[in-house]
């Protein structure tokens, strides 16, 4: 594994990662959730999987996710995500 970006979001009180990992198959987001907790010491529910790349004849995979500190801290803001996410599918169908 190789970590390409680590940083400290206080505002939103996560630790954001990408990082890239070997793999013969495209992992799931739970394979790379647990991935990056083995990693960086984290418990697996306070991890946010965004996306997982992959380039077709490789064998790595580009992983984006936050760490919260804490489970409210998660489910705040991952909560205020997807109303955003569902107020921008409303307004398209418009």
């Amino acid at each position: 594994m190789k970590i390409i970006e680590d940083k400290q979001n206080n505002l939103l009180n996560r630790r954001e990662v990408k990082i890239i990992v070997e793999a013969s198959k495209n992992p799931s987001f739970p394979e790379a959730s647990k991935i990056i907790s083995e990693h960086f010491k984290a418990q697996e529910e306070l991890i946010a999987v965004y996306e997982i790349k992959g380039k077709f004849g490789r064998d790595t995979f580009l992983i984006s996710a936050s760490i919260y500190k804490t489970k409210e801290d998660k489910n705040k803001t991952e909560k205020q995500k997807k109303e955003k996410i569902q107020e921008n599918k409303t307004e398209e169908k418009k």
